[in-house]
């Protein structure tokens, strides 16, 4: 049976001025994709007036919440005791939001309550993907 958790998340978006705009995010994790998490941005806070969905590894939150971490399209540090920053880069630029830490730790760890760090199986999702890819070929 597939867990999804979702979080509300309060965030602060920091822009190129440096002005600090509230912005809502929900977190989400599910057991089906037990290796990564979601954070998705409602249609006002996007460029295009979209809603937007980030995608990556949960050890990259994990990491991150204790120091600087991340070389792709996705970078996370502390900043302070009591903050986190998320930066995004994508084609069109990046975003860089401020998310309180507690609220990232109650989340991730109530995704290792749903799949402990160790206990990813990603076999059969391996298997699904393939099988949704190639069919019957």
């Amino acid at each position: 049976m597939d867990i999804t958790l979702e979080q509300p998340a309060r965030a602060r978006l920091i822009t190129a001025d440096e002005q600090e705009l509230p912005a809502s995010a929900t977190l989400r994790y599910s057991s089906a994709d037990p290796l990564a998490v979601h954070i998705e941005f409602p249609a006002e806070v996007s460029l295009d007036g979209e809603c937007v969905t980030w995608t990556f590894a949960r050890s990259l939150l994990a990491e991150g919440l204790r120091g600087p971490a991340g070389d792709g399209d996705v970078h996370i540090w502390p900043c302070g005791r009591a903050r986190t920053v998320l930066e995004f880069h994508s084609p069109y630029g990046l975003a860089l939001l401020r998310f309180d830490s507690s609220a990232l730790r109650r989340f991730l760890m109530r995704s290792h309550a749903v799949v402990a760090v160790g206990q990813e199986d990603v076999g059969s999702a391996v298997d699904e993907g393939l099988s949704a890819l190639f069919g019957s070929v």
